[in-house]
Parts: C-alpha cells; sequence; structure tokens
C-alpha cells in the first residue's frame, strides 16, 4: 500500500482548545484563525482531512494530552490546562469522548479504530483505493494517552481500553509516576505499578517524554510493546542538552527490546539553533531522513523506525522543514530516503508497515 501511518498527533487538543476543525484543509483553518490571540503562540496549522488525502494518511495515533499548569505561563493558558489530578483526569476523557463523537458524526472524514476487525476493514478501503487519484477515505484513529495523569487509580485501565486507548505514555513533564521532559528522575512506585496494571490488559507503552533513567528502568520492567511515539537522536541534533532526545544508551535498550521510533520532522528535533541560523527556509527535511538512516544503521534494518509528527502538537507551519507547507507535503521525506538508497519495500515500511504490524499485534480481535 502506498500509505502513511502517523505515530503521533495531538488533534483532541488543538480541536477542544483552539476549535479547530479536521475535516476542513489547513489553509481554511488558518484564515479562520488570522488575528486570534492564541496565534501569538501557537504555529499556523499544518493538518486538514484534504491534505491528509494528499499525502495519503490513512492511520494517526491520535493523543489524549493536557498540560500541567506549572509548564504554562498564565497568559497562554487554555481549557486543556490542569491544576488537579482530578481536573486531569476530566480533560483527558472529555478528549478521547471528542475522537468518539467526530467518529460517529463524520464517519466519512474520520474513524475510530478498536479492534483488528475494524482495523482490517479499514485497510481494505485504503488498498481498494485507486493509487493515481486522491482518495476520498476516513483516517483511522488509534487513541494515545500522553502522559498518565489522566489515570487517578489502576482500576480504571479497563475503562480506558474499553473506550479506545491503546497506547499509553507514563509521563510527559515529570509526575507521580515518572520522571519526565525538564524534570528528570526514575520509576516511581505507583510507576512501576502502573507499568504492571497495563500489561495485564496489554497497552502499548510510549516511552517517548520519560527521563531517561525511568525509560530504561520501564524498558527492562515492562513485558508489553514498547515504542517511541515521537522521539529523535541526540547525537544527531549538534549543541543538544537535555532529556527530551534518544541517547545510544536508550536507543540500543529500545533496539533490544524490537520497539520502533517515530522520526520527528520539527526543527528543534533536528537543529537546536535553526531560528538564530536562517529560520525555517535553513533546515530540510533531509535531516528528518538523516534521523531515519541513522536508526536503520544503528538496528540493521528498517524495521524499527517510522514516523511521528507531532503535526500541530505546538508545532506547525513556522517550526517544521522548508519543504512542509502541510501535511500533504510529508510525502517528500521518501523522496531523500530513496536518493539514500533505500528500497520501495523499506521506505514502505518507514511510512507505514513497521507501527502498523505493531499495533495489529495488540488490538483485540
Amino acid at each position: 500500500m502506498n500509505i502513511i501511518l502517523d505515530a503521533h498527533q495531538d488533534l483532541a487538543y488543538n480541536m477542544l482548545a483552539l476549535g479547530r476543525d479536521y475535516r476542513r484543509s489547513a489553509y481554511e483553518t488558518r484564515q479562520t484563525e488570522v488575528g486570534k490571540p492564541f496565534m501569538a503562540w501557537t504555529d499556523d496549522a499544518l493538518i486538514g482531512w484534504p491534505e491528509y488525502m494528499q499525502a495519503r494518511v490513512a492511520i494517526v495515533f491520535s493523543t489524549l494530552f493536557a498540560a500541567p499548569a506549572r509548564s504554562v505561563p498564565t497568559e497562554k493558558r487554555d481549557s486543556q490546562i490542569y491544576d488537579t489530578l482530578e481536573q486531569a483526569h476530566q480533560i483527558y476523557k472529555q478528549q478521547l469522548l471528542a475522537y468518539h463523537q467526530l467518529s460517529e458524526q463524520s464517519p466519512d472524514y474520520f474513524r475510530l479504530i478498536r479492534t483488528q476487525a475494524e482495523l482490517k476493514h479499514h485497510l481494505e478501503k485504503w488498498q481498494n483505493a485507486p493509487k493515481a487519484k486522491t482518495p476520498q477515505l476516513p483516517v483511522g484513529l488509534i487513541p494515545l494517552m500522553e502522559g498518565a495523569e489522566g489515570i487517578l487509580s489502576f482500576e480504571e485501565l479497563p475503562m480506558w481500553w474499553e473506550l479506545g486507548v491503546r497506547i499509553i505514555g507514563l509521563a510527559w513533564r515529570g509526575n507521580r509516576y515518572s520522571g519526565g521532559t525538564k524534570e528528570p528522575g526514575p520509576l516511581s512506585q505507583a510507576g512501576k505499578e502502573l507499568l504492571d496494571a497495563m500489561a495485564e490488559h496489554s497497552f502499548v507503552l510510549d516511552i517517548s517524554h520519560m527521563d531517561e533513567e525511568a525509560a530504561l528502568q520501564a524498558i527492562e520492567r515492562y513485558p508489553g510493546t514498547i515504542i517511541a511515539s515521537h522521539a529523535n537522536l541526540a547525537r544527531l541534533v549538534e549543541g543538544y542538552q537535555g532529556n527530551r532526545l534518544l541517547s545510544d544508551t536508550l536507543l540500543d535498550a529500545l533496539l533490544e527490546r524490537d520497539a520502533i521510533i517515530g522520526v520527528v520532522p520539527c526543527n528543534s528535533f533536528l537543529r537546536r539553533d535553526w531560528k538564530e541560523s536562517g529560520g525555517k527556509a535553513s533546515i530540510s527535511l533531509k535531516l528528518a531522513a538523516e534521523q531515519i538512516d541513522a536508526i536503520c544503521q544503528r538496528a540493521g534494518d528498517s524495521k524499527h523506525v517510522g514516523l511521528g509528527t507531532d503535526f500541530d502538537g505546538g508545532i506547525g507551519l513556522q517550526s517544521v522543514p522548508a519543504e512542509i507547507d502541510t501535511i500533504a507535503d510529508l510525502p517528500k521525506l521518501s523522496t531523500f530516503l530513496k536518493e539514500m538508497g533505500y528500497s520501495q519495500t523499506a521506505i514502505e515500511d518507514i511510512n507505514y508497515r513497521n507501527f502498523l504490524n505493531m499495533i495489529q499485534s495488540v488490538l483485540p480481535a
């Protein structure tokens, strides 16, 4: 198939916080947002259903994401920011129900996928779509909980599973379960117990925002499937300091567990000084291809890397490589891979097959 699976997009956050309607084009969204106060700190949209179709994005791991109030300046806070765990729980549930509502009200645009049967039916539509034409098909949504602050007790896990969550990342910033981005630390006892409970229900573990110490502990402890939905390699980003990107130590631990890493075509994940060194125009999508290549070289194959764009997750037009105007341009990445010697089969592994095989293995019948 000539499709793309994107392993990380914060759709519900933008739907509820900014009022974005992903059934319309990214260009229409940009026009409607001109002059709105939040555009002072938010990039222009990259995503819309017409652009999904142009890029042949068939499946998205659509996130549940809420930010702790301590991480957001007062003037930038919106409806998806929480002060208490109870607020986090309500926001995460509200976002998940928003995906249900979108799927139920606009099934020609988006479809929630919870089972192997639903995935099979969805893929059959895409397989039968004429390759020479822009498809007019729904995008499949598979929910990913980014940060486990919405989980108040382990007894809730069956409820989250029943509502469609299939992937959980323990942390965004640090929390009671795990150290996280900009707030390092190990797994807590509650984090270890949450991992054990997740394994009982066959959730996929996403280590993307976990601090390295916690991530290494989780990789050793968790018996189930592990991914990094959106995380680049630190050593390729000159001058990088922090705990968000992957060290070779963490990469090797992931590869030993047969994990898949979603590369992020975002400028700050490709070159730290990009704003000072020429801005958007100075960053090529080739740098994302080089990230992919480095993972493939380390793994010895093309089976452990995919795409996790994080588009519209605080990352929009102004913060992505020069070649990208909307997500419709994402297939340009394949051109760079082809120039680097990657076969069509390997490119299909990267574009969709690796993450697709992973999620097929954990979905219930």
